[in-house]
């Protein structure tokens, strides 16, 4: 049986202002100007028949609401990909390889020294770690690759392992995830990156990664997370088989988690990047621009406990990053010194510290660098900075809650 038709794309804007939804699209946006949250058949709604405008306008408010000063953030940072060996064989990745291909690889330390010390070099905050679900590397091969990067490079944030590698560590070694949690941090995991959400759907899961955690493990592993202390991002790829509803369905589970538990820091998506994937075959053509910015402004919308939105200007460039500011991003994400992932599928869109902040400026916003934790780091900054570390951001409600038992 065929999978449901993909989302639906913009309407025009006189079909949203002058149809037979008109009236319920304007009570709706009433209930969003005063800052009451949408359900998911109103978001549905938002999603299927507003014009672009009225989904901007309404990112744009509740953007303000949240974040009055005119200030964007950003962070000084680099993707580090020890390996690229992955068994999961996702047919939208063109970047992972199998074990023993002549393509795949595991860095040494002498080149991942060399690396980091090209961010240290730039004031980096962050490094965004992940590989792959490495059938061989397990956890005591991270934590000692993470304590080695702590005592030397202590100003790094060490963002590292998504939940489903965390989730795979955990199956290799047959123990809970808290353990392998523990033993994560002890070693020096400042954060955990949102990546392997896809979209947290089954049926989606089921044709784009039928081998990766399922919806409700990654929800888990973050729960988890968030109930050691650590933060964590979330993130959302769409697209490409989903519908318009299941984005709202990925939308409400994470607006579900966060109120449970408050332990992620930020909310970030992108269109899908089918070019050159293993399946792309089983793909519709890259989403337009259109589209992207009205899922963009709806996640903004829908998000209500989400205190920051990036904006995805590596699959997007940087014009439509800029565009993003007024449809609800607060937030340039990472300079990113290296990108492997999104790259492999023909989209590059890396630029210098310079770039962006002129981007930012031309939006009208104040740049700022930030932390990983949203605690502003700038020397044009005249307030404190809060948080500071890992440590200093785990005041969210999962982190204040009993602990649960870890189970055997």
């Amino acid at each position: 049986m065929p999978p449901p038709s993909p989302a639906p794309v913009q309407r025009r804007e006189s079909a949203a202002q002058k149809g037979p939804r008109a009236a319920e699209i304007e009570r709706v946006a009433g209930r969003v100007e005063d800052g009451l949250r949408i359900t998911p058949e109103e978001g549905l709604l938002l999603h299927d028949h507003a014009d672009l405008a009225t989904l901007g306008r309404l990112a744009d408010l509740v953007r303000w609401r949240k974040h009055p000063d005119a200030r964007v953030t950003y962070i000084v940072d680099r993707n580090l990909n020890p390996t690229n060996v992955c068994i999961t064989d996702c047919g939208f990745c063109a970047f992972y390889r199998r074990p023993k291909h002549e393509e795949s690889y595991v860095l040494s330390r002498e080149v991942i020294h060399q690396k980091m010390d090209e961010l240290a070099a730039l004031g980096g905050r962050q490094v965004l770690m992940q590989g792959g679900h490495h059938p061989y590397l397990k956890s005591d091969w991270w934590c000692d690759l993470l304590a080695d990067l702590r005592a030397r490079y202590p100003e790094i944030n060490l963002h590292a392992l998504s939940a489903p590698e965390i989730d795979h560590l955990s199956r290799l070694e047959k123990r809970p995830v808290e353990l392998v949690i523990q033993d994560l941090m002890a070693a020096g995991l400042g954060s955990v990156p949102g990546a392997g959400a896809e979209m947290l759907v089954e049926r989606v899961r089921r044709i784009i990664a039928p081998k990766k955690t399922s919806t409700d493990r990654w929800l888990e592993v973050h729960r988890r997370v968030h109930e050691a202390g650590l933060r964590s991002s979330a993130t959302m790829m769409f697209a490409h088989v989903e519908t318009g509803a299941e984005r709202i369905e990925h939308l409400e589970r994470l607006r579900a988690q966060q109120d449970e538990t408050g332990g992620f820091t930020a909310f970030a998506c992108w269109t899908m990047q089918p070019d050159g994937v293993p399946e792309q075959h089983l793909y519709p053509e890259r989403a337009t621009p259109g589209t992207y910015l009205r899922v963009q402004a709806l996640s903004r919308i829908y998000l209500d406990n989400f205190d920051n939105v990036q904006t995805s200007y590596v699959t997007q460039g940087l014009k439509m990053a800029q565009i993003t500011l007024r449809f609800g991003c607060n937030d340039f994400g990472g300079t990113m010194m290296e990108e492997n992932v999104v790259s492999a599928a023909g989209c590059m869109n890396l630029s210098p510290i310079e770039a962006i902040e002129k981007q930012i400026e031309r939006a009208g916003f104040a740049p700022r660098r930030r932390n990983s934790w949203y605690g502003i780091v700038d020397e044009r900054h005249d307030g404190p900075t809060f948080p500071r570390s890992r440590e200093e951001a785990a005041t969210h409600a999962a982190a204040r809650s009993p602990r649960s038992e870890v189970r055997a």
